[in-house]
Parts: structure tokens; C-alpha cells; sequence
């Protein structure tokens, strides 16, 4: 990669817009679920599952399940995203109030 190749693909990372929303966890092998919410919900599993793999998630009951399971019986789906003109201000208040809302209706356990 060139610089100039290098320059333009920074400049555009740092132009895309971020999408904020609700996910979950699903443990396949125990139906086991977890419930989240994130200011980047598209690029969240690959922090996720890294953290995972490396033993060091901050989720106690995530990171067991996922040491007593394989990874291949976990999946990430994207539940819930905020429309891109979110007022910042309120863009937090949402998220809570939809992953509460999520997390109930699945009978997850919050992230």
C-alpha cells in the first residue's frame, strides 16, 4: 500500500458514519443469551470476539460460557439500530432503554 493509498483509506475510516445500536449474543449449545449496546454495533463482534479468545472479557458469564463452549456455537446478530440523524444528546437515553427492552423480551442477561 502505497502512502497516498494508505492516507485515503485513514481519511475515509475516519469519514464513515457510525451506527449505534442493540446486539446479542446467542450461545447456540445452551440457548443461553446476552443482550448489548454499542455506539459502533457494526464493527462490535470483532472487539468482542477478540476479547473472548483472549480470555479477557469483562463479561463474567459471557467469557464462562464461551470457555465451556466452542466458538463456533456462539453468534452475534445486530438486534436493533438507531436511525443515523439520532440526536447525540439522546443518541445514550435510546440505546439503554432498547437493549433494557431487548434483554427482556429475549430473557438475556445484559452486557
Amino acid at each position: 500500500m502505497t502512502p497516498q493509498e494508505r492516507k485515503a483509506a485513514v481519511a475515509a475510516y475516519k469519514e464513515r458514519k457510525t451506527v449505534a445500536g442493540v446486539f446479542a449474543v446467542i450461545c447456540t449449545a445452551t440457548g443461553e443469551a446476552w443482550v448489548g449496546k454499542s455506539r459502533h454495533v457494526d464493527t462490535e463482534q470483532n472487539g468482542l470476539w477478540f476479547t473472548l479468545r483472549q480470555g479477557g472479557s469483562p463479561f463474567r458469564t459471557l467469557q464462562a460460557a464461551w470457555n465451556a463452549n466452542a466458538e463456533a456455537d456462539f453468534r452475534f446478530e445486530q438486534l436493533d439500530r438507531l436511525p443515523e440523524d439520532a440526536s447525540p444528546l439522546m443518541r445514550e437515553l435510546e440505546l439503554k432503554e432498547r437493549a433494557a427492552r431487548w434483554t427482556a423480551r429475549l430473557g438475556a442477561q445484559a452486557l
